[in-house]
């Protein structure tokens, strides 16, 4: 059974450590070794890996600093006035240790916080009364409305002798609160005792009598005076107020043994409902408080009785009678329980501190506070170590479990390791992928916005791209583009800065989703049909593998239709679907959860910062800039101009070589210049109208001679190619510019405009559709096309690029030549003698049709032609193989 902490059992947190550490990296070191030996490729092998480590650290880690966590947090929450808060842990290390003192520590500040809060609440509710009677009274004598005759006056100090008895009572309860009391410990008469107290009470304006009666007379006990006369005070005022006019109230003492001695209190009154008994010794019991007593008395009472070591209770009621029956029992002799300690006294007596530990009375009205107090510990506890990291700035609020997502992720990952290992780019890549993305936009709430549904339907065409195009370049590039459109999309990324940090957020979105994968986990594996469904699914599992593998075995042709249905399972084979299936579940986890709770980086970008003052400390700068960008073109226009000869004089350079030389960085400078239009709009001054005017001219000025720049570039490279031949590259830095273009035209608008919000999604989107368009044009076919035309213009072909170029440029190759031409190029892909086409879910639209091409041709390679042909390359026939 796994545990909240898998270490608990270990008692020191430095041997913690070393298993934690030393278990990663021998999961880490485990997990490379394996991918390397299945021949895992390193992108897929160092993710899941660190993956894999990581989770062993979390799960090993678990429990191991949530104490401290928790403490942090409890001491926060303590700080404010709740001491209800605690600490669990089971670890037995130093820092459950800790844990445990401080949940000691919190106890203890809790049972004074509530001793405090009962005072408190005790005087409050009960100086109240008296104070509102006797201020009432005294008005009215002030006013006149009552004479200040005997009876106001005793009415007076009938109020003020309530006040003295409520707060000497406070002063009692305040030691029983405190637990420790003093005893002064001497020899009482107690037939002199109850006698005192009789007459005290008789001196009460309550018309009863009282019976007194001890047994034997001259019963004698060593007790605290003072207490014991409390005690009889509080019962015999308790039993005087719920007695009716000319009611009897009878005391008896009886000595029980040589020990102990009791004290039975007797009256006329209602009497105590048995369901009350053991309420009316607490503060304000259940009582009736009718009589305007303080609701302290027998609380008082039972107080003494426990400080010499006795008890109090309420004996039922006999049969036909009436009244309430209180009994106290005593030891005789209290020094058998007390502390001696000696005290100055002008007659021998002996001081004993008794420490007590009074029952905690029910809850009482408590005035209100500024903090909530809490009697049970705080369960939810601090934030998880990723919220602590991720939360200032990466929230997540309202996110309860989220089993479909969690079931959906691992059904995907499940998937594509059947469908994937072992198979070339073609079907499957796209499903696994669509699937996923579907699952991303399931989780958003972005789905539906115009912006949203524009960027799937572009993202589907370049996940078509893996069906379309046997280029794995191609089709990598194309997913990656996909996956940054879809990442743009449910974070609602609007900004150069937030769009590049969607995909990142992808990534860290493996980190900041764990406390939700956590939850999920907890709460997937609580649900009441998970643990039937795995079991059946197990016992299923078993039966398909048994009577299946029986079946294949005994007959052919369920044999056959077996293998062709059941995926290899060879001990490589199934290391690869296990680390397929880690990174597809867990990227999928990852944009789920992207989707799900996307950080707030909708509108970040780099601060704007503040304007310069004057015009000219960015108007010169850029000046400079145009003035550089003018003198190019001047110096391109010599060169046009001028023709090869002034050309070669002036530089010593072919016209080929002089355009091949300047290519990139005129790319870079058109680049920049979008930079230098970004500075310049945010550094410059646009109060006023002359300002925007002069902005607007100076860039668009800008702009326009970066178009110039870009129709230059897109010139120098036409003519090497014209010279050189074309390549893929060359096709795709043509096509890069031309979008550098499209850009440079977009500032432009929004810098007439003066407002560029919309520009960083339109550079994503038409960038997305550039390499849409580049994909779809096939760009391996058209180079090769190309590269025919001119062999056929010129005579001249590159046989080993021609070679060197993907599938799809096959058919245009075969096309082309003839079948003895051909076979220079083609073998270098292809099986000899290969008749072999792709399955269902590898299937892929360019590998079929160079397979439809070789059909029927005979591209057996001369290698006397072939070092005759082109450039003489010769091929071997060991190269890649598109069929294999």
């Amino acid at each position: 059974m796994i545990t909240d902490e898998p270490l608990e059992s270990v008692g020191s947190i430095k041997v913690k450590l070393g298993v934690l550490v030393g278990a990663s990296v021998v999961v880490a070191a485990l997990f490379a070794t394996i991918g390397d030996r299945a021949g895992m490729p390193l992108w897929l092998t160092l993710p899941v890996t660190v993956a894999v480590a990581l989770a062993v650290t979390q799960w090993l880690a678990r429990g191991m600093t949530a104490p401290l966590r928790e403490m942090t947090h409890a001491a926060s929450r303590m700080a404010a006035g709740d001491y209800g808060q605690r600490v669990s842990t089971a670890s037995t290390d130093e820092v459950g240790q800790l844990a445990r003192a401080f949940n000691a520590m919190s106890s203890d500040l809790a049972d004074a916080d509530h001793q405090r809060r009962q005072l408190i609440a005790t005087v409050s509710h009960e100086l109240r009364t008296p104070l509102t009677a006797q201020r009432a009274l005294l008005e009215n004598l002030v006013d006149g409305v009552v004479q200040p005759d005997d009876a106001a006056l005793r009415g007076a100090l009938t109020q003020s002798e309530r006040l003295s008895d409520l707060v000497g009572d406070l002063l009692d309860l305040s030691r029983i609160d405190a637990g420790v009391a003093p005893l002064r410990l001497e020899e009482v008469g107690v037939a002199q005792l109850l006698r005192g107290a009789v007459a005290e009470a008789e001196l009460g304006s309550r018309t009863v009598h009282f019976v007194c009666r001890v047994l034997p007379e001259d019963l004698t006990v060593t007790a605290d005076p003072a207490r014991l006369a409390q005690l009889v005070a509080n019962l015999l005022d308790n039993a005087a107020r719920h007695s009716p006019p000319n009611g009897e109230i009878a005391l008896v003492a009886t000595a029980l043994d040589d020990d102990s001695w009791s004290l039975e209190v007797t009256d006329d009154g209602p009497g105590i409902p048995a369901d009350q008994a053991a309420n009316v010794f607490s503060r304000f019991g259940t009582g009736d408080d009718s009589s305007g007593g303080t609701g302290l008395g027998l609380a008082i009472a039972s107080w003494v009785c426990e400080l010499h070591g006795g008890s109090i209770q309420v004996l039922p009621t006999p049969t036909g009678g009436r009244g309430a029956r209180l009994r106290a029992v005593l030891p005789r002799h209290t020094t058998t329980l007390a502390r001696s300690a000696t005290v100055p006294s002008t007659q021998p007596t002996t001081e004993v501190t008794m420490t007590t530990t009074p029952a905690r009375p029910p809850a009482v009205p408590q005035p209100p506070t500024g903090a909530a107090t809490s009697a049970a510990p705080d369960r939810a506890g601090p934030p998880p170590f990723t919220d602590q990291v991720f939360g200032r700035f990466w929230p997540e609020s309202g996110l309860g479990p989220q089993p479909q997502l969690l079931i959906g992720a691992l059904l995907l990952g499940l998937f594509a390791s059947i469908t994937l290992p072992e198979r070339r780019i073609g079907l499957a890549v796209g499903l696994v992928a669509l699937l996923a993305a579907a699952l991303m936009l399931w989780a958003s709430k972005e789905r539906r916005s115009p912006w949203a549904i524009t960027c799937i339907a572009v993202g589907i065409g370049l996940t078509a791209m893996t069906v379309l195009r046997a280029t794995e370049w191609i089709a990598v590039l194309s997913l990656m583009l996909a996956a940054l459109l879809l990442a743009a999309t449910v974070t609602r990324a609007r900004s150069f800065v937030s769009i590049p940090l969607s995909a990142a957020s992808w990534v860290l979105s493996g980190l900041r989703g764990l406390p939700l994968l956590g939850r999920t986990l907890t709460a997937t594996s609580r649900m009441p049909l998970m643990w039937p469904v795995l079991r059946t699914a197990a016992i299923a599992a078993v039966g398909l593998v048994l009577f299946g593998g029986l079946f294949a075995s005994g007959d052919a042709i369920f044999g056959s239709w077996a293998q062709s249905l059941v995926p290899d399972l060879r001990w490589d084979s199934i290391i690869a679907r296990i680390f397929v299936f880690v990174f597809v579940a867990g990227v999928a986890l990852a944009g789920a959860y992207l989707a799900l709770n996307p950080p707030p980086i909708a509108d970040l970008d780099v601060p704007r910062g503040a304007p310069v003052r004057h015009r000219w400390e960015w108007l010169v700068p850029l000046g400079v800039v145009i003035a550089l960008f003018v003198a190019f073109l001047v110096a391109q226009a010599t060169a046009m101009w001028g023709g090869h000869e002034y050309l070669r004089k002036t530089t010593g350079l072919s016209y080929a070589e002089y355009v091949h030389q300047g290519f990139g960085q005129l790319t870079t400078a058109t680049f920049l210049t979008l930079v230098v239009v970004g500075i310049a709009t945010r550094k410059a001054p646009q109060q006023t109208a002359s300002d925007r005017l002069v902005l607007r001219a100076a860039l668009v000025g800008l702009c326009v001679l970066t178009l110039a720049v870009v129709a230059s570039a897109l010139y120098r490279m036409s003519l090497y190619q014209e010279a050189y031949g074309y390549t893929v590259l060359r096709v795709f830095v043509d096509g890069f510019e031309l979008w550098l273009g499209l850009l440079i035209v977009l500032m432009m608008v929004a810098i007439v405009r003066l407002k560029g919000t919309w520009v960083p999604r339109a550079a994503l989107l038409s960038g997305a559709v550039f390499f849409l368009a580049f994909g779809l044009m096939n760009p391996d076919g058209w180079v090769a096309q190309r590269n025919i035309d001119r062999f056929q213009q010129t005579g001249k072909l590159d046989t080993y690029y021609l070679a060197g170029l993907g599938v799809d440029a096959t058919p245009a190759i075969v096309a082309g030549l003839d079948e003895k031409q051909a076979a220079c190029v083609v073998t270098w892909h292809m099986e000899k003698s290969s008749d072999r086409s792709d399955g269902v879910l590898e299937w892929n639209l360019g590998r079929a049709r160079a397979f439809d091409a070789t059909q029927g041709k005979d591209l057996t390679a001369d290698p006397a032609f072939c070092r005759q042909f082109g450039d003489g390359f010769v091929p071997t026939g060991s190269g890649s193989e598109i069929f294999d």
